[in-house]
This record gives structure tokens, C-alpha cells and sequence, in this order.
């Protein structure tokens, strides 16, 4: 199915993707594979997603971030490749760091809002590895960070 349908179909409006802030690139194509840098909780409206879950945010606070982050993911993606979703061939993986305290043990349900959303977006093509992990913070003190890798055609 064509990305850009399926996103009108769900009604998604994908987040600008801004250039990087720091030493490093926003996306890099090696070979087939395209990877994109981590990105941050964003909300629709610009504003950083903020907090620690098991204190400030509770799990499905932290789903919905982490969709977020699976959104701006795409539209990295989209930048990178020229606005051609037809050059993804699959996601072959996403990593997930989520803010939290000692005691959460829910990062996994929380990663689940963006791997659901790049599933719900690509389709099978969507299904990918995955990795889960609890950081005691995040940059700009945002709840969830995702980076991902795509295999292109």
C-alpha cells in the first residue's frame, strides 16, 4: 500500500522533521540500509513530551509518546528519501529508551506505541526487531526516545 494513502486514511499528519541540533546527522543511508537518530516526544502541537513514567506519566502517557516518536521517525524518512516512501523496503528495527524510575517495569508497553505505529503505517513491511530500554533521563528531559533502521529497495 502507498505510505502517503495510508497515512490520509488514518488521518495522520506527520511532524516536520527539523535538522539536527547537535554533531550528528538526522538520517544516514549505508548501502540499503537507512538509519534514522533518535527521536524525541514530541506533541502535535511542537511541545516536548515531558517526564519520567512510573512518576510523572503513567503507561499509556508514555504509548502515545512513543508514537510520537515513531511519527517523526517516518517523516525523517521522508525527508531523507526525497518525500519517496516507495524506496522502503521494510523496518528491520527500532530501539526505544524510556525515562523512567528504578521501579517501572513497563518499557516494553510503552515502546509497543511505536512499533503499533509503524505497523499500523507499513503494514508488514512494518514488523521489526526491537529493544526496550530504561534511561534515568533523557535529553531535554523527554519521556521516550525511538531511533530506527530501514532496509530500502
Amino acid at each position: 500500500m502507498e505510505i502517503e494513502k495510508k497515512l490520509k486514511e488514518l488521518n495522520i499528519i506527520l511532524p516536520s522533521a527539523p535538522d539536527p541540533v547537535g554533531s550528528y546527522v538526522a538520517s544516514k543511508i549505508v548501502g540499503k540500509l537507512l538509519y534514522i537518530s533518535g527521536q524525541i516526544s514530541i506533541d502535535s502541537n511542537g511541545k516536548l513530551i515531558k517526564g519520567k513514567l512510573g512518576k510523572d506519566l503513567n503507561v499509556e502517557d508514555g504509548y502515545n509518546a512513543a508514537s510520537r516518536c515513531a511519527l517523526s521517525i517516518i517523516s525523517q524518512a521522508k525527508k531523507c528519501l526525497s518525500n519517496d516512501f516507495s524506496k522502503i523496503k521494510s523496518c528491520i528495527k527500532l530501539t526505544g529508551f524510556v525515562n523512567s524510575t528504578e521501579d517501572f517495569t513497563d518499557q516494553p508497553k510503552v515502546i509497543n506505541g511505536a512499533s503499533d505505529t509503524i505497523v499500523k503505517i507499513f503494514g508488514d513491511s512494518g514488523m521489526h526487531t526491537r529493544a526496550a530500554i530504561s534511561s534515568n533521563s533523557l535529553p531535554l528531559g523527554v519521556a521516550v526516545e525511538v531511533d530506527a533502521i530501514f532496509e530500502l529497495n
